[in-house]
């Protein structure tokens, strides 16, 4: 997919996806009670990174576009791009990188 949109030092583009209940290989498993928090989307599209405390050098991003990523339920900013409901967050937002089954 390709989009239109450079997000700026360390944010990201996230497109949400459905979550499930269980991730890949069973192996996590949400309680009850965070089974509405934390949701899943997959980057879009990633930001350089931010300067360092000098301003010299670029703190490389952990996460890159095609990850599918974990974040918190109320993180970003919802904006809509091509009539798809996409997120802009900071790295720092973002909980986790699932990791797909190797099988």
């Amino acid at each position: 997919m390709a989009v239109n949109l450079r997000p700026l030092h360390d944010r990201v583009l996230v497109e949400p996806v459905e979550s499930e209940e269980t991730f890949a290989g069973g192996a996590f498993v949400l309680p009850e009670t965070a089974k509405e928090k934390p949701q899943q989307g997959i980057v879009r599209a990633a930001g350089p990174g931010k300067f360092d405390e000098d301003g010299e050098n670029r703190i490389p991003m952990d996460v890159s576009e095609g990850d599918r990523v974990l974040f918190a339920k109320y993180a970003g900013t919802e904006v809509k791009l091509d009539g798809k409901k996409m997120l802009i967050m900071k790295e720092t937002d973002i909980l986790g990188i699932v990791d797909a089954d190797e099988d």
